[in-house]
C-alpha cells in the first residue's frame, strides 16, 4: 500500500432518472468525465433501477414487506419487531435482505441485484468499449456494522479493483511483520464517495481520483469481502 498518495473524490452529477433497461454504462460515461484508473462508484439503488429489480409492494403491508424480505435471504438470523436481520442469497448479513423503499417511487420496493460483480463488469466493459476508459467500478449499498452505531456505505459489488489487499508478510513503519492485516480497500473506496454523494441527494456515483494502481486488478470479486461462515463468531 503506498503512503501518502492523495485521493480526489468527485461527484458525478446531471445522471438522468433511470428506468428499467437502461444502458447504465452509457449514462454514467456521458455524464462523468473518468480518466484512466479512476475507481467509479455506483450505489445500487440505480443499478438496481436499471436491470428491473424492482417488485411492487404497499409500504404499509408489513406482512407483504416481510416475505419479500424473507424470499431474498438465504436464511434470517434475528427478528425484531419488523426489523429482520439477514444472509441475503449474495452471503452478504443485513438488515432486510438489502430490500430497500428508499428513492424509489411510492408503492415500489428495490432488491439487490442479482449478481452485483457481474453487474459492475457490465458498467465497466461498457465504459472501456465505448468511451476508452479503464476504471474500476464499484457498486456500494449502505449497511449497519456490528458493535458500532450509524450506517456507511460499503462494496457489494466489484471490477476492476481488489475487493482487499492482503498486507501480510509487509512490514510495518516500524518494521515489524505484519501477520493479520488485511484491508478490504473497496468499503474504504465507496465510504469515502459517499460522503460527496449523500443520502438525500441526487447524486448517484462518485469517482475516486488517486488511487493506488497496485489495487487495479482485472480479477476481482465482491465476495472476498464476506468473512467464510466458518470463521464468522456472530452466526
Amino acid at each position: 500500500m503506498t503512503l501518502g498518495r492523495a485521493l480526489t473524490i468527485l461527484p458525478v452529477e446531471g445522471i438522468p432518472e433511470i428506468l428499467p433497461g437502461t444502458v447504465l454504462g452509457d449514462c454514467l460515461g456521458e455524464a462523468a468525465a473518468l480518466e484512466d484508473g479512476d475507481v467509479l462508484v455506483v450505489t445500487q439503488k440505480i443499478v438496481s433501477k436499471a436491470e428491473g429489480r424492482l417488485v411492487a409492494v404497499d409500504p404499509e403491508d408489513r406482512d407483504a414487506l416481510r416475505r419479500i424480505v424473507e424470499s431474498e435471504s438465504r436464511r434470517v438470523l434475528r427478528r425484531r419487531g419488523d426489523l429482520l436481520l439477514t444472509e441475503t442469497q449474495h452471503g452478504f448479513v443485513c438488515a432486510n435482505a438489502g430490500v430497500d423503499l428508499s428513492n424509489v417511487r411510492t408503492g415500489e420496493a428495490a432488491l439487490l441485484p442479482v449478481d452485483p460483480d457481474r453487474s459492475a463488469r457490465r458498467i465497466r466493459d461498457r465504459l472501456a468499449a465505448r468511451f476508452g476508459v479503464r476504471v474500476g467500478v464499484v457498486i456500494s449499498d449502505t449497511f449497519g456494522r456490528t458493535w458500532r452505531n450509524g450506517v456507511t456505505d460499503v462494496a457489494i459489488g466489484v471490477a476492476g479493483v481488489a475487493a482487499v489487499v492482503d498486507l501480510r508478510g509487509t512490514t510495518d513503519a516500524l518494521g515489524r511483520t505484519l501477520r493479520a492485516t488485511v484491508v478490504c480497500v473497496a468499503d474504504e473506496l465507496a465510504g469515502a464517495a459517499e460522503l460527496v454523494m449523500g443520502k438525500a441527494t441526487e447524486i448517484p456515483a462518485a469517482i475516486v481520483r488517486g488511487v493506488d494502481p497496485a489495487w487495479l486488478v482485472e480479477a476481482s470479486v465482491a465476495e472476498g469481502v464476506v468473512r467464510p461462515y466458518a470463521e464468522d463468531l456472530f452466526r
